[in-house]
């Protein structure tokens, strides 16, 4: 029994590492569903939006050709378009995206990318794998990922507790 309880928790501890802070944002990005959403520099405002609606996205990644050059996220509609009447049907997403786009290497951990995206105040952190981008993770990626490890440690703490292994602190019974 003593046996199977340390594999069981040799199994739990690997598969918390790859749903903690500690995990490498290439784990979160090949459990994210769909994928990266992009558009030329040439493509207008209204599809931009168009995009992000129908996909339930905040922002779509600007390429040229496979060249990150910038980001056009809902802020940018905001700030950019409605705050100075822009007609979204002839504004061009190049003229208005966010050119200095910050991003991370894909080895990066899920704490550091948060830690960045809060330092940062960034909804939407473009992830690169040797110069070319690898994927996009949102704020609501990291803390959904958070989520998962915290439920997954506690689940694991309480079959523990239950699994009518003597505790080694006394006074628990």
């Amino acid at each position: 029994m003593i046996a199977s309880l340390i594999v069981a928790i040799s199994i739990s501890n690997a598969n918390l590492e790859s749903r903690s802070m500690k995990a490498p944002l290439s784990t979160l990005l090949s459990e994210k569903q769909g994928g990266i959403y992009s558009l030329s520099p040439d493509a207008t405002v209204r599809e931009a939006t168009h995009m992000m609606n129908d996909h339930h996205i905040g922002s779509v990644v600007v390429l040229e050709e496979t060249k990150l050059v910038g980001i056009f996220t809902e802020r940018d509609v905001m700030k950019r378009i409605v705050m100075n009447a822009l007609d979204p049907y002839v504004t061009l997403v190049g003229q208005v995206m966010t050119e200095k786009v910050t991003t991370v290497p894909l080895t990066t951990t899920v704490g550091k990318a948060l830690e960045l995206m809060v330092t940062m105040r960034l909804r939407h952190l473009p992830v690169m794998k040797d110069g070319e981008l690898a994927g996009v993770i949102s704020i609501r990626d990291l803390t959904g990922c958070i989520s998962k490890s915290f439920e997954f440690e506690a689940d694991t703490l309480w079959s523990f507790i239950n699994s009518g292994f003597p505790h080694a602190v006394s006074g628990i019974k």
